[in-house]
This record gives structure tokens, sequence and C-alpha cells, in this order.
């Protein structure tokens, strides 16, 4: 119950108001009608029938027994996670962000907590199919039902900023056609205006925090977001890396279908990634190594990743095999910045040299100089995030050590909790903590089992170590095989 009310805090925090909403808004209402103000009233409302109903349901639990108690637990945590599905869901922008976050990474939430939040990743309230395709006849001059030689208004997927259609060309392609809600802009922008109460928290938690530079950061990165042109060049980057590569696909873009708020791909088919969980703990396996080749191995490879590692935006086909979705959110590095990640690598990981790593996130800003802790207090602590690839050895991810990673980063208590409150994120650490935090939190619910660090060093450019798995193996054949393709270099 403790982490439950964490959570709502947190996203209380967020919206700038106490809790969360639920309205019997009409579907084709604009998202960003409310404003600023609207959108914090209705998140406010929610909070107050929270609050009732958790009232209601301490009285009863004066007398009742143990197990009765437990159970009105679960039904307070059920109804009031429904209603902040509901919530976020038809909010949409940064709030709903929020939620899909929530949803896999581990919080210490109740399983079926978790399950009724995974409704956001995929599944939140879609505009009417009249509104989306509103959108399309503004954005491509004509209804969809002309556009397309087969159009369905009914979404197969729907989330913060838009919602997908399925449609066929009249080339007989079949596509997904990706609909921004009108208006949402206007929300998230609101929403980072209401950040200050979250910053404000974050500022007494953690003194040493630049608020101004992750404000600016994540201003950015969501405004890219907004632009489909933008992620349709992203998308395109990443397709044309990875085009013909045994395990990792990037969906074809339609350029003629597309627009600043209409993205027109290859539709694509496979299973999710709650069906993956049911599959064997070897074909669970195998896509973690995928996830984790593509992951990391991009950051070096490309000089960029696809920094929102929600669930949905991956299909899964078996085998290791998996198509990536959604690259509004990619974050590009400098050379200088895939310079210093290579740094912090070869000094926390190869070298176990405590002193220069503390040198290198000194200069990166990472932490003032003088501060008075030991180069070990710094490197143990440091050490959790390199933990997996530590050791020429199998690492298994669970969820507790998910868990360990939120932790490691707001748990201000313990010994260290006053190293934690000196500490700066620097802006090319703000996406990259986000997919750090994400991507180990599949993995733990993947139970994945690997030796990471072997894995770690075919990726990384400054080892380029020869392949240790059968996946590495095929990787390097196919490279091998198709001639060595300009630009490419293998993941």
């Amino acid at each position: 119950m403790k982490k439950l009310w964490q959570w709502l805090a947190l996203v209380g925090l967020i919206g700038g108001g106490a809790a969360f909403w639920r309205d019997q808004q009409k579907q084709d209402d604009i998202v960003g009608s409310m404003g600023s103000a609207g959108r914090n009233v209705a998140v406010a409302k929610v909070g107050a029938r929270t609050s009732g109903r958790w009232a209601v349901t301490k009285a009863k639990k004066t007398f009742a027994s143990a197990e009765r108690r437990d159970e009105l637990d679960a039904a307070f945590e059920l109804k009031t996670t429904e209603e902040v599905v509901a919530s976020l869901g038809n909010l949409k922008g940064a709030m709903m962000k929020v939620g899909q976050m929530a949803s896999y990474l581990d919080l210490g939430l109740p399983e079926s907590t978790r399950q009724t939040l995974a409704q956001l990743q995929t599944d939140a309230p879609p505009m009417s199919g009249e509104l989306a395709a509103s959108v399309i006849v503004d954005e491509l001059g004509n209804h969809p039902s002309e556009i397309f030689a087969e159009w369905d208004p009914v979404p197969i997927a729907s989330a913060s900023i838009g919602q997908v259609h399925r449609a066929l060309t009249h080339e007989g392609a079949a596509v997904a056609v990706k609909v921004q809600y009108p208006g949402v802009a206007e929300a998230i922008e609101s929403d980072l205006r209401t950040n200050d109460a979250l910053f404000g928290a974050l500022r007494m938690m953690f003194p040493g925090i630049d608020t101004t530079t992750i404000t600016a950061e994540l201003r950015d990165r969501l405004s890219e977001e907004l632009d489909y042109t933008l992620e349709a060049k992203n998308q395109r980057y990443f397709a044309s890396y990875f085009d013909g590569h045994p395990y990792i696909h990037v969906p074809k873009v339609f350029d003629e279908y597309s627009s600043r708020l209409v993205m027109t791909s290859e539709l694509v088919v496979g299973s999710t990634f709650s069906e993956v969980l049911t599959w064997s703990q070897v074909e669970k396996n195998l896509a973690a190594e995928t996830l984790f080749r593509f992951t990391f191995g991009s950051i070096y490879r490309l000089a960029a990743f696809n920094g929102d590692p929600h669930p949905g935006n991956y299909i899964f086909h078996g085998g290791g095999r998996i198509t990536f979705l959604d690259f509004g959110l990619v974050k590009h590095f400098t050379p200088e910045d895939t310079a210093l990640f290579e740094s912090l690598i070869t000094n926390m990981v190869i070298d176990s040299d405590f002193s220069t790593f503390r040198k290198t996130i000194e200069d990166a800003g990472l932490l003032h100089p003088g501060q008075p802790f030991s180069d070990e207090q710094i490197g143990s602590y440091f050490s959790y995030f390199y933990d997996f690839v530590l050791e020429d050895t199998e690492f298994t991810f669970d969820e507790e050590y998910s868990a360990a990673g939120v932790r490691a980063i707001f748990d201000t208590s313990g010994d260290e909790g006053e190293l934690k409150k000196v500490l700066n994120v620097p802006p090319s650490f703000v996406v990259l903590q986000r997919i750090n935090l994400g991507a180990i939190a599949l993995f733990g619910q993947l139970n994945a089992e690997a030796n990471w660090r072997r894995i770690g060093e075919e990726v990384w450019p400054f080892v380029e170590a020869e392949p240790s798995t059968d996946i590495g193996r095929t990787i390097d054949r196919w490279g091998r095989a198709s001639g060595m393709r300009d630009g490419y270099e293998g993941i």
C-alpha cells in the first residue's frame, strides 16, 4: 500500500495537482482544450474521490480480520489504479507517459496494479475515427477512405501522443497509420509548465541537481517527439542501418502518406511483450539479447538510440527476432558524448580505475569536484549500474535487481544517500538514465540470463570482441556475407 501511495504522489507532483481525474468527456474532445488550469483541476478531482474511498476502506478495516484487511487493501488498490488508467489515458501527453513508465518499472507495486497500468502501453482511450480522419484530411488533403484502398477507422493501438490505424495502399501495401491527437502539443506544454512542483521536490531531495538543464532536455526531446516528420527521419536512419539484419527489423516509412501529424509505415504483426512472458526461458533470453544489442549497441554504433523503451514499442517474432517501433524520442549523441560513455565503461568495467572514473564524472558535470567522498565510495555506488557486465560470467536479471535500480537513484537513505544528494544529471544523461532503467526493468521481467559482459564486448567498438553467442555469430556471418555494407558495424 505504501508503494502505491508513493507512486500516486509522484504522478500528483508531475500533474501539478493532488491526484487524478476521470471525466466522461466526449471522444471527439480535443486533447489540449483544457489548458493548464483545467488539467490540474481535472487531476485533483480523482484525488478527492480516492481520499474519500480510502477513508471508507480504513474504517472498514478497523473491525476486519487480517485476511479481510488484505482483501480491502487489494480492492482499494485495483479501483484506484483503474481510475488512474482512465485519468491518464484521457489526459494524454506527458502525464500519460508517467503511467506507461510505472507499468514496467519495478516500483514495488502489486501485480494487479501493474497489469492494469499496462493498458496504457497500447490501449489508452482512443479518439473517434471521425476525428482521426479529420486530421488526415488536414494533413494529407483528402479523407483516408480516398487516400487508401482500405482504411480501418478503429485504431489498433492508442498511446500518449497518437493512435494507430490499419490501412492498405492502392499499391497493395499493408500499412500502419499513426495519427497525432489534436491539441496534444498544447497538453504536453501545459504539463511541462506545471512541472515546477516536481522539480521543487527534486531540488529538496537532491540539492546537486541542475533542474534547469533537465527541464530544457525534456522539453527538447518531447517537442521532437511531436514532429512526425522528424520521427520518420529517425526511423529511416535506423531502418537503413539494420536493413536485412537477421534479428533487428525497423519498418519502412511511406513518405507519400506522412506529414508532421501523420506517419505511415509498414504494418508488422507478431507477439506482444506480455505474450513473450509466457514463452520458454530460452526464448526470453534470446529476446533479451536482441534488446540488449539494439539498446546499448546503438549508442556506440549509431551514436543514437530510441529513448522510449516501454514494451508496446516492440513486436516479437521468436528466435530473438524483434521489430522495433516508435522512433519519436531518439537521442542523438555527439562524439564527445560517446567518448565519455566509452571512458566510463573503460574505467569502471575494464580497468576498475575508480580514481579516473571519478575524474571523468567530475569533468562531465555528474559530480561536483571536491566532494567529501572517497574514490572507493563513488566507485561502489556507480558500480551498480555496470554490475551485469563487471564479471565475465552468467548474470540473471530479476525484478529485485530492477527495483534496486530505482532505489539506487531515488532512495536517499543509508550511507550512499548523502552522495546521491550532490550528484547532478547532465543533459546527455537524462534520456540515457530512462533507457537504462526501462531496459533493465524489461530484462528483469524476462528473468533474462546471459554473459552480458561478453555480449557487451561485442557491441563496444573500443573492444570489438569476437562473437560469443549464436545470435552474435549469425550477425557476424550476415555482415560478412553482405559485403560489409558501407556504414555497417555489427550489433
